[in-house]
């Protein structure tokens, strides 16, 4: 069995962290898996949003399995490692392949700790079950996040759950990941996958160019000082007026003949 799990169905990708045993962490086997797994989420025109999640009741995913990647780490212990992990990251989604830009979804399903909460910041949108907890607890052994877990932090969080989270060391949970604007809903356990499906398919009742867009536009402005962020936002944003598609549109828009309106017109998903 794969300990990396990768299913599509119709325009939904799938993918399962695998190893409930271990909590769903993530050894050197899987993550070269999981690298072949996005590269072809990234590639294949046929998928559009990916659904990512962990097997079993107890863990989204618990981070990097240390009975493998801590040998690795020593045996390849020189100056230049850290400059080698930079193209590499945690699961390919964390640093290396973070420039995908088809959607994301994290179902995080239980515990989503250290690089299992690192992939889980790297996903576009984060559905919560009620058992679900995020937490780092490297500092209790003596260093932090280092694939993406303290930027993405701050940058969806802020510094002051930041500075919470990582310089105490305590987990919290999908209540407080809520409050704290970590994830977009925290639902039942039961309903979980159901609900990140409902989310996949109001994604993909929109124009993908559009959708792509809007994420790469996201990603660049981060950051960025004011003037530079609205330069870009209006760069990527009228230039998709330029596709007859969306002139097309605009055009049924206006005339109130289109799908996509709100209200009594809404679009169905």
């Amino acid at each position: 069995m794969p300990k990396a799990l990768y299913e599509k169905k119709g325009r939904i990708a799938y993918v399962t962290f695998n190893r409930p045993e271990a909590m769903n962490a993530i050894d050197l086997e899987m993550h070269e898996q999981l690298w072949e797994i996005w590269r072809d989420f990234r590639d294949d025109d046929a998928v559009e949003v990916a659904i990512l999640t962990g097997a079993g009741d107890e863990a989204f995913c618990a981070g990097a399995d240390l009975k493998t990647h801590l040998p690795y780490w020593v045996a390849n212990a020189d100056a230049l490692l850290p400059r080698r992990k930079i193209r590499d990251g945690l699961g390919g989604i964390t640093r290396g392949l973070h420039r995908i830009y088809k959607p994301i979804i994290a179902a995080v399903n239980g515990w989503a700790l250290a690089g299992g909460f690192e992939n889980a910041l790297a996903c576009d949108i984060r559905i919560a079950s009620e058992r679900a907890q995020f937490g780092s607890f490297e500092v209790r052994r003596g260093f932090h996040h280092g694939d993406g877990g303290i930027v993405r932090l701050v940058n969806i969080c802020g510094s002051g759950i930041a500075l919470e989270m990582l310089l105490t060391g305590e987990p919290i949970d999908a209540e407080r990941a809520l409050r704290c604007n970590m994830v977009s809903k925290v639902v039942p356990h039961g309903k979980l996958m159901e609900e990140a499906e409902k989310v996949a398919r109001q994604i993909l009742r929109n124009d993908q160019w559009a959708v792509r867009s809007a994420k790469e536009t996201i990603l660049n402005v981060i950051g960025r000082p004011l003037e530079d962020q609205l330069a870009y936002e209006a760069m990527t944003g009228y230039s998709g007026a330029a596709n007859p598609p969306v002139r097309e549109r605009l055009s049924e828009f206006y005339e109130k003949s289109d799908t996509g309106r709100a209200g009594r017109n809404g679009t169905p998903l």
